[in-house]
C-alpha cells in the first residue's frame, strides 16, 4: 500500500512503537539512545557543509553585500520582536493558571539523577563579549570540525563576499559549489529515509528512561506549555503569516514529515538541512534561507523562550515566592539576552534556565531540579515551535526583500 512508504507515516507509526517499547522494556533505553543519537550525528554532519554551500551561493546570486547587511538586520530584528512575544505570551499565561502552586518542592529530591541526567546544572553567567568575539573563528578547519553554525555562518559570508568580487575569474569556483551542493543533499535525501528509526529511538529512550509515570505531578505545567506553544503558533504565528499573504496550515502541510521527525527526536537540527531545502522550495529566495534559517537556529528560538519564561514563574510559585510586574518586567528583560544563549551555552535551554535564575537571585537555582523528570517530555514542544517559526522567518524576510516566488509558492501547497 502506498501509505506504508509514506515516510510521515513511517516516522508516526515509529513515534508509537517507540512508546510501547519504552513502556514495555525501559532496560532497552540506553540501546534506544544510541539509535536516536547516531541518527541526529548522521544529520549533524550535513550541517556544516550545507550551510556553507547556501550561504556562498545565495551572497553570490545577490551580487550584492548591501542586500546581505540589510537582509542580516531584518532577520535580527524580526527574531527579537517575535521572540519577546513568546516571553511576554508566557509570563501571562503562568501568572493566569499558576501551574507551580501545589508542587511539592521536594517531589524529585530523592531521585535526582533518574535517567542518568545530572541532577543539578552549573548556573554559569553567560559572558557575552566572549560570546560576540567567538563568532569569528581562529581555525575555520576547527569551526567545521565543531559544527559550530555561526562561526561556519560568519566564514561563509566573507567566503562569498570574496567569491563574489573575482566575478567571471570565480565562475568556476561557483559552478563546482553548486554541483557539490547537490551531493550533498543527495545524502540529507537518502538519509533522510532512516529518520524511522531516529524517531523511534528517541522516543524509546525518552519514555524508557523518565517513565509516563513522571508527568503525572507536574502535568499541569506540561499542559500550560504545550497549550501556549499551540496558541503561539495559531495565534501569533498565524497572524504573521495573515499579514504577509500566506497560509499558516498549507505551510504546516508542506513541512509536516519534519514536525513528524522532531516530534521523536526532539531535535530542531535534525532537520536543519531539510528545512533549508524546503524553504527554497516553498519559494524563498536562497540567499535569504541560507542566512535567516541557521541564524534563527541561534537567536530565533521561540520555543525555547516560552518554556523558560513559563518555568522560571512556575518555579517561583513553587517556592511561593510572589513577583510583582515590576520584577516580571524584569525577568523579560534578562531573558531576551540569556534566551539568545541557548545555542551558544553547552547544556541548551537547562542551562540557561539555571543562569537565568543566578542572574535574578530571587528563586534558588537549585529548585530547577524538580523540572528534571519532564524537561525532556517538554523539548519536542520546544524544538517543534522554534522549527516552525524559523520557517516562517524566512518566509517574511524573503517577502519584505521581494525575493519571494509565488509561483514556487503555489505549486508546493498545491503538492
Amino acid at each position: 500500500m502506498r501509505v506504508l512508504t509514506n515516510l510521515t507515516f513511517q516516522v508516526i507509526l515509529a513515534i508509537v512503537l517507540g512508546v510501547i517499547v519504552g513502556l514495555l522494556f525501559p532496560q532497552f533505553s540506553g540501546t534506544a539512545k544510541v539509535i536516536s543519537q547516531t541518527f541526529i550525528n548522521m544529520i549533524s554532519m550535513l550541517i556544516a557543509p550545507i550551510i556553507f554551500l547556501t550561504i556562498v551561493l545565495g551572497i553570490t546570486q545577490m551580487g550584492d553585500m548591501k542586500k546581505v547587511g540589510r537582509v542580516g538586520g531584518k532577520a535580527l530584528l524580526y527574531f527579537e520582536i517575535v521572540t519577546s512575544f513568546a516571553i511576554v505570551i508566557g509570563l501571562v499565561v503562568a501568572n493566569i493558571f499558576k501551574p507551580g502552586e501545589g508542587v511539592p518542592l521536594v517531589l524529585n529530591a530523592g531521585n535526582p539523577t533518574k535517567g542518568g541526567v545530572q541532577a543539578i546544572p552549573p548556573s554559569p553567567d553567560i559572558d557575552w563579549v566572549a560570546f560576540i568575539s567567538h563568532i569569528v573563528p581562529k581555525n575555520i578547519f576547527e569551526a567545521f570540525a565543531n559544527g559550530d553554525i555561526l562561526q561556519i555562518l560568519f566564514f561563509a559570508i566573507l567566503f562569498g563576499y570574496g567569491l563574489l568580487k573575482l566575478q567571471h575569474t570565480g565562475k568556476p569556483i561557483i559552478q563546482f559549489f553548486e554541483r557539490f551542493s547537490k551531493v550533498f543533499f543527495y545524502i540529507m535525501k537518502v538519509v533522510m529515509r532512516l529518520a524511522p528509526l531516529g524517531a523511534f529511538g528517541g522516543m524509546a529512550y525518552t519514555i524508557g528512561s523518565f517513565g509516563l509515570s513522571t508527568l503525572l505531578p507536574l502535568g499541569k505545567l506540561m499542559l500550560c506549555v504545550y497549550a501556549t506553544m499551540a496558541f503561539f503558533i495559531f495565534g501569533v504565528l498565524n497572524f504573521i503569516c495573515y499579514l504577509y499573504k500566506f497560509s499558516l496550515f498549507k505551510y504546516l502541510k508542506f513541512i509536516r514529515k519534519e514536525i513528524v521527525i522532531v516530534l521523536g527526536t526532539s531535535s530542531s537540527e535534525s532537520v536543519l538541512p531539510s528545512m533549508m531545502q524546503k524553504m527554497e522550495k516553498f519559494g524563498c529566495g536562497p540567499s535569504v534561507v541560507g542566512l535567516v534559517i541557521p541564524t534563527g537556529y541561534s537567536f530565533n528560538l521561540d520555543g525555547t523562550s516560552i518554556y523558560l519564561s513559563m518555568a522560571v514563574i512556575f518555579l517561583a510559585q513553587v517556592n511561593a515566592i510572589p513577583l510583582d510586574w515590576t520584577m516580571q518586567l524584569t525577568i523579560v528583560g534578562i531573558l531576551m539576552l540569556t534566551s539568545k544563549g541557548a545555542a551558544a551555552v553547552t547544556g541548551g535551554g537547562f542551562i540557561v534556565l539555571a543562569s537565568t535564575l543566578a542572574a535574578l537571585k530571587i528563586i534558588p537555582v537549585e529548585s530547577i531540579a524538580i523540572l528534571l523528570g519532564v524537561d525532556r517530555f517538554m523539548s519536542e514542544a520546544r524544538a517543534i515551535t522554534n522549527m516552525i517559526g524559523n520557517g516562517i522567518a524566512a518566509i517574511v524576510i524573503s517577502k519584505s526583500e521581494n525575493d519571494f516566488s509565488q509561483e514556487a509558492y503555489e505549486e508546493a501547497v498545491g503538492s
